[in-house]
């Protein structure tokens, strides 16, 4: 079974990132298995933790939920032309302390989302350029940017525009694929 671990970057009880996770991790196949990982809980990262050996409990949990995962999936929407703090200080608190980056080497794909038309272009490429700093390989093509997203789901969160769907379940395919290449 391959864990796929799925980050959202929005705090938002309605958050249209969550919505749009939920949606996409039903379009995995069997044999992978999907969690959605809570990041809202985690304190900012702080290298005492790990010099003065004082981590709270929270790190090493989010830490070993990361080790325990073979791929990720995140779906995030653009904050000021780039990633939520909140996602940014997830990368931060699993690649550290340096020698024990527990994201490294392990497959990715990003979903940026926005209520308006650019998709969170910005904060697609700005979370690559991190996970290039991580060692995470990220899927190149295709590319996910998803624009007026309020207008592709109905209250409960479905997708009800047929050719985001047919899109998603697409993008969920060659990620599969990708993340093939990485196993053993």
């Amino acid at each position: 079974m391959t864990k796929v671990g799925v980050l959202v970057g929005s705090l938002r009880k309605e958050s249209y990132s969550k919505k749009l996770a939920k949606n996409v991790m039903g379009y995995f196949p069997e044999g992978f298995e999907t969690e959605l990982i809570e990041i809202g809980n985690l304190p900012f990262y702080n290298q005492d933790f790990d010099d003065e050996n004082n981590a709270p409990e929270v790190l090493h949990e989010f830490r070993q939920k990361i080790g325990e995962c073979d791929a990720f999936l995140f779906v995030t929407p653009e904050y000021n032309r780039s990633i939520p703090a909140v996602l940014k200080n997830a990368l931060d608190t699993a690649s550290r302390p340096k020698t024990d980056n527990k994201w490294g080497g392990k497959p990715a794909a990003i979903i940026s989302q926005s209520p308006g038309g650019i998709g969170g272009f910005g904060a697609n490429h700005h979370l690559r350029q991190m996970l290039t700093c991580v060692n995470v390989p990220v899927l190149q093509q295709p590319e996910a940017y998803i624009g007026n997203v309020a207008t592709l789901m109905n209250e409960s969160g479905a997708i009800t525009n047929e050719g985001t769907a047919e899109f998603l379940q697409k993008f969920v395919v060659k990620f599969v694929d990708f993340i093939k290449r990485f196993e053993d």
